[in-house]
């Protein structure tokens, strides 16, 4: 594409009113400024043809393909040219998606060895998938009176994802903590599912695994030392109706959910188990079988950052039979909600009566500290009361729902939105040495 320069525009506003004196004063040599114009054109041309073409031209984008939200990051664009480069290049590009440019979509490019480079740095707002759609880049003759300009269709993404930062942290710190307390069979009270050896019984050992027969036979306590399983199935279910998007503490609960359940795919890889993501609303958006090795946690990451805010509200039913039909051995399931009303808590009961036959499910809810401090908070005006009785009710339903989920035999961990990452791990720990994986 080649059009004029602002340059080229404003020699011809110029030339226009000169011409128009020509013409009024010696009107014999009016052509006079047809000719200054006709000469603006032709140089024009010639700047445009002369100037590198456009399929001379490679142009390369590099940027980060997962940032944590709230990050600012940069995508360089570089363009090379195989014959002499142009002195005046130019860049801009197109974004869509949970990403911003706070220093604008357009910026000149820096010279560099047979072309010229920009750096655009950008703001990833919110978890999701942001898109760098188009680049354009447009460069000059050495008049600068046209523009050639080329555009390139990208469609590059970048996932953005909860900062794993504080998730390696606090994942390490959660694994340093139990190394402390050492990891030998023999001192885990009822862990581990495969037999290992036989051992002197000393204190601290679990009386049940005492072996009679072998202890008769030698006279003294013997007992049997088991470790803990490894490659066991993890699944974590996230719910993204639209309960679960709504702020908790100024945060959306799904995007606590996500980091906890990050931390926690975390703590399970490093402990040598497979982990998979499934998110789901009115019906299933993102999924990935349990997975393990040194490329997972990338793999969820990704599939966490696809997992999008939602209006809909939520399809237990068709949720959890879509997940039920995708594992084929028996797995710890953990499922994120949240529950608005009595009337989708029991089809989240009906829904996750099948699943309990073969798998194990653990539900993490957040606690409503919005609730609870309205229950708490001493009325001073009549509507204090009013709001008291209401949140009063919202919790007994709530306990209530909790409730039928433990005599379904469910595992449930109502935790603080600041607390649930730390909690779910040391639930998944615990329930991993007590061999119910």
């Amino acid at each position: 594409m080649i059009y004029p320069t602002r340059l080229c525009v404003l020699l011809a506003a110029a030339i226009a009113p000169i011409a128009l004196v020509i013409g009024l004063l010696v009107p014999n040599f009016w052509t006079a400024g047809l000719a200054l114009l006709a000469l603006l054109l032709a140089l024009a041309l010639v700047d445009a043809f002369t100037a590198p073409n456009l399929e001379s031209s490679d142009v390369h984008v590099e940027g980060p393909s997962a940032v944590g939200v709230g990050e600012t990051f940069a995508v360089t664009v570089r363009a090379r040219f195989r014959s002499a480069a142009p002195h005046n290049i130019h860049f801009a590009i197109g974004i869509s998606g949970p990403i911003a440019a706070p220093f604008g979509h357009r910026s000149p490019g820096e010279p560099e060895i047979d072309g010229a480079g920009a750096a655009f740095p950008l703001h990833a707002d919110r978890r999701g998938i942001g898109r760098i759609e188009s680049l354009w880049v447009r460069w000059t003759g050495r008049l600068r009176l046209a523009w050639k300009q080329r555009h390139l269709g990208l469609g590059q993404e970048v996932y953005i994802t909860p900062d794993i930062r504080p998730v390696r942290e606090q994942g390490l710190m959660l694994l340093n903590r139990d190394a402390m307390h050492g990891l030998m069979a023999q001192m885990q009270v009822g862990e581990g599912a495969e037999f290992e050896a036989l051992a002197d019984f000393r204190q601290g050992m679990d009386r049940r695994a005492i072996d009679w027969k072998q202890s008769a036979r030698h006279s003294h306590l013997i007992a049997k030392e088991y470790r803990t399983e490894r490659n066991n199935n993890i699944v974590i279910a996230v719910d993204s109706g639209r309960a679960m998007c709504e702020p908790l503490g100024g945060v959306p609960k799904v995007d606590r959910a996500v980091s906890a359940a990050l931390l926690t795919a975390f703590v399970a890889l490093k402990e040598g188990d497979r982990v998979g993501l499934f998110a789901f609303d009115s019906r299933p958006r993102s999924s990935s079988k349990p997975i393990s090795g040194e490329r997972a946690f990338t793999m969820l990451q990704r599939v966490a950052a696809s997992i999008d805010y939602s209006a809909n509200e939520t399809n237990y039913t068709l949720g959890l039979a879509t997940l039920m039909t995708t594992l084929n051995r028996r797995s710890l399931i953990v499922v994120f909600t949240e529950f608005a009303d009595t009337i989708s808590a029991e089809l989240m009961l009906e829904a996750v009566g099948a699943l309990l036959h073969r798998h194990v499910v653990l539900f993490v809810v957040l606690r409503d500290e919005e609730l609870e401090a309205f229950t708490a908070a001493e009325p001073t005006e009549p509507d204090d009361v009013s709001r008291a009785v209401t949140a009063a009710a919202l919790l007994r339903e709530r306990r209530l729902v909790l409730a039928r989920l433990r005599h379904l035999s469910a595992h449930v961990l109502e935790a603080k939105r600041d607390e649930v990452g730390p909690a779910l791990v040391n639930a998944y720990l615990d329930m991993k040495r007590k061999s119910l994986l």
